[in-house]
């Protein structure tokens, strides 16, 4: 059943933070003054990722269990985070050869932790990047021990496949990651946004910016981390690049929520208007609609200042996906 959109117009043309002609500019702008081609760029990444991903869950016995992880490990999306990795050790003079499993493992973790949010128990949610949920195709026994394998074969990936690095920068990683998912990240926003859940009159932003800083945030700030960590970053630049992760952390979770509100299932590939059937607490709810698109321009600004004293070619793919992540439909 199609949810009421409540006197909201939404259009698949329209970027629903800032209007489409006026990202376009922007985007235009951005890649001729830096020489750089996103678009190229993020298609040149996400093949590199998903043949990466595809070698590394193999098909083996037991058939089912590797057939539930490929199944939405493979499933498409974007790979912001796998990008977010690489772009990251590239920035501080890495080479992306030494961070792929890094990435690889990043994404394993998210892809676990959207079947852990689709259960009946969660989100209860039937679509995923256009496709039925894990659950819905093998069971939810089934979805559980697909999603807990994939977190448990992230972490034996960085440790046996990471090549080039030092063992102190990988169990540095390793420890990013562990906290990343743990109630120092991911388990915190998940559990405070229960509770929120059908009982956020009195939400507040900041109680709401702790909730996706942790839920969502925490494993974009990982993902960057990680990343210039092998790359061989200074102190001072896991530090820029950190508080820069978890300005777009917050930055995807608004996004996320106006995509919510404002765009239909077919054009966001899951269900939409879950937010409001639920009475989750989100951005547009506690800010309005426009106050969560000002909201997110804010931090779009905000991110990029962090990257302003570096070296502008250095982080064009950063500041691109600054831009991509801004004005996503999906």
């Amino acid at each position: 059943m199609r949810l009421k959109r409540t006197g909201i117009a939404y259009s698949g043309g329209v970027s629903p933070v800032l209007p489409e002609q006026e990202m376009k500019a922007a985007a235009a702008r951005e890649e001729r003054r830096r020489g750089f081609d996103f678009s190229q760029y993020a298609a040149e990444k996400m093949k590199l990722m998903n043949e990466a991903l595809d070698s590394a869950v193999a098909m083996r016995r037991p058939a089912v269990i590797h057939e539930a992880m490929r199944y939405s490990l493979l499933a498409g999306g974007k790979r912001i985070r796998p990008m977010l990795c690489i772009s990251a050790c590239e920035f501080v003079g890495g080479n992306q050869s030494g961070v792929v499993p890094a990435a690889c493992a990043v994404e394993m973790v998210n892809t676990a932790s959207l079947i852990h949010d689709d259960l009946p128990w969660m989100d209860n949610d039937d679509l995923r990047r256009g496709n039925p949920t894990n659950h819905k195709v093998f069971g939810e026994n089934i979805a559980v021990h697909a999603a807990d394998s994939l977190v448990a074969f992230a972490f034996e990936f960085i440790a046996t496949t990471t090549k080039g690095v030092s063992p102190e920068r990988v169990v540095a990683c390793v420890d990013e990651l562990a906290k990343a998912l743990g109630v120092e990240g991911m388990v915190a926003g998940q559990v405070v946004d229960m509770k929120l859940t059908g009982n956020n009159a009195n939400v507040t932003l900041h109680t709401l910016e702790f909730v996706h800083s942790h839920k969502a945030g925490a494993l974009i700030e990982a993902s960057m981390v990680m990343g210039a960590i092998l790359g061989g970053g200074s102190h001072e630049q896991v530090n820029k690049l950190r508080v820069f992760a978890r300005k777009i952390g917050l930055l995807f979770q608004v996004v996320d929520d106006i995509l919510d509100m404002t765009m239909s299932p077919q054009e966001i590939g899951k269900t939409a208007g879950k937010d409001l059937a639920t009475d989750k607490a989100t951005y547009p709810k506690l800010l309005g609609l426009k106050g969560a698109r000002e909201y997110a321009k804010k931090l779009c600004h905000e991110a990029k200042e962090e990257l302003a004293e570096f070296d502008s070619d250095k982080a064009a793919p950063l500041l691109a996906l600054v831009e991509f992540i801004t004005s996503r439909k999906s």
